[in-house]
């Protein structure tokens, strides 16, 4: 099938790159002229594990191509997948003005059937919208769905090629028969291709997002309590994971939900459901939740220092939302950073491959905070002659390391863990003060 994808950024890029992967040519269209080009040039403009090699592969077999010209794009393509940005306005709503804006456009150029395609996060109602927009325009037939992404950075590329499931809404057979065809490469182990209207679609995206963030907004309001009665929130956790009806996954407690996915549509569903005179109150005690853990370390830190850390070095390991990415977007790095900088301290930081946005996130500091941010080559450069480590993602290579080295190369054997990746008993043994969340703490300095 001949596919245009519009826009490049996350969503996009993997989605138009694994969609060549099954035999399919996509052309991409960005109007960042920069990013077209090194993209063109065989460069990929995000981090995301798995993705190079898919994506080399198809550039050298002609099935994946990119422009800015978006009449290119769409000239022989019967599927056009909208991945543009949906950031969220200062009330909390999505922005749409990049998705009408190109439907719009869209509108004005088509001249035979399209299918139209929401790939993006859209508030509930948003394909009528679009197809509206189209529609003042259009002088041919096409049809507009929501197709929402349910991809993990990290492991974007899997969740794509071997997704748990599809999720397609749309009134149309004709569209439904094309979206059938498209997708049977990646079910066929039998995962379904799940057809529904498309305003369900749109609400299924941010159902799925809201209640894995409630999860983890339960689990870290779980873990402070578990500090107060002297409880491991690993049994918790384990004990809890284990019951069928709740399982493993997303119980894991630490310093507040980020991303690009999680606070924007947890905000967003939230405010449909105020337009609609809902009070949605489980939502808005998520929100509050994770803004109030997100500096749940940075008061430990201050409560054990004193509020002046003037004279402090602290080593920080991890800047990234989560592991295996290089996204920023609300992480709690960024706020902990700001609190302890604002209270003196200096601070020498790294991340695998973080470090560059966050460097550039912290660009317009003034100089007296600015002197005090360092960003190291590796992880044991961050650590040298610090008065504590500060863990804040949970990297696999933080996982390994060796303690004895960790209190070796520190000046004083002290860690806060925001991402509880060490053992208690392992840290007792080597001899360190550690803080984690919802365990106790060991102090044996």
């Amino acid at each position: 099938m001949k596919i245009a994808v519009i826009g490049t950024g996350y969503v996009g890029l993997v989605s138009g790159t694994c969609l060549a992967e099954t035999g399919n040519y996509v052309t991409c269209v960005d109007i960042d002229i920069n990013k077209v080009q090194k993209l063109q040039s065989g460069i990929v403009t995000i981090y995301e594990p798995g993705l190079e090699n898919i994506f080399q592969r198809n550039i050298k077999e002609g099935r994946l191509t990119f422009t800015t010209q978006i009449e290119e794009a769409i000239k022989d393509a019967t599927l056009i997948f909208l991945a543009l940005p949906t950031p969220p306005n200062e009330d909390g709503s999505a922005d749409l003005s990049y998705v009408l804006g190109v439907a719009d456009q869209l509108g004005k150029i088509i001249t035979d059937y399209k299918v139209i395609i929401n790939k993006s996060t859209v508030p509930v109602g948003t394909a009528d919208r679009v197809k509206a927009a189209v529609a003042k325009n259009a002088t041919c037939d096409f049809d507009v769905i929501s197709n929402p992404e349910f991809l993990r950075e990290g492991v974007a590329v899997d969740d794509f090629l071997k997704p748990d499931r599809v999720v397609v809404g749309t009134s149309s057979a004709r569209a439904k028969k094309l979206m059938e065809e498209l997708y049977k490469p990646y079910v066929r182990q039998g995962n379904p291709i799940i057809f529904m209207d498309e305003r369900s679609a749109e609400l299924t995206k941010y159902a799925a997002n809201s209640y894995l963030a409630t999860r983890i907004s339960f689990m870290n309001e779980l873990a402070l309590l578990a500090e107060k009665l002297g409880a491991n929130i690993d049994n918790v956790r384990i004990g809890m994971g284990s019951d069928g009806r709740i399982g493993r996954r997303f119980l894991f407690p630490g310093i507040g939900y980020g991303g690009s996915c999680f606070p924007k549509d947890v905000q967003a569903l939230a405010k449909t459901a105020k337009e609609n005179e809902y009070d949605f109150k489980i939502l808005n005690a998520v929100m509050n939740v994770n803004h109030i853990q997100k500096h749940v370390l940075s008061e430990k830190i201050l409560n054990y220092f004193g509020t002046d850390l003037s004279g402090i070095t602290i080593g920080i390991w991890g800047l990234a939302f989560k592991p295996n990415t290089d996204d920023i977007r609300e992480a709690p790095a960024l706020y902990i950073i700001q609190e302890l900088l604002d209270a003196g301290a200096k601070i020498v930081a790294y991340d695998p491959e973080a470090s560059a946005n966050v460097q550039q996130y912290f660009s317009k500091l003034e100089e007296n905070q600015k002197s005090r941010l360092v960003f190291a080559q590796n992880s044991w450069e961050a650590i040298v002659n610090a008065d504590v480590l500060a863990i804040l993602t949970e990297w696999a290579e933080f996982r390994g390391a060796d303690l004895k080295e960790i209190k070796a190369k520190l000046k004083q054997p002290i860690i806060f863990d925001g991402r509880n990746i060490y053992d208690l008993e392992a840290v007792e043994e080597v001899g360190f003060y550690y803080n984690s969340i919802g365990r106790k703490t060991i102090n044996k300095i």
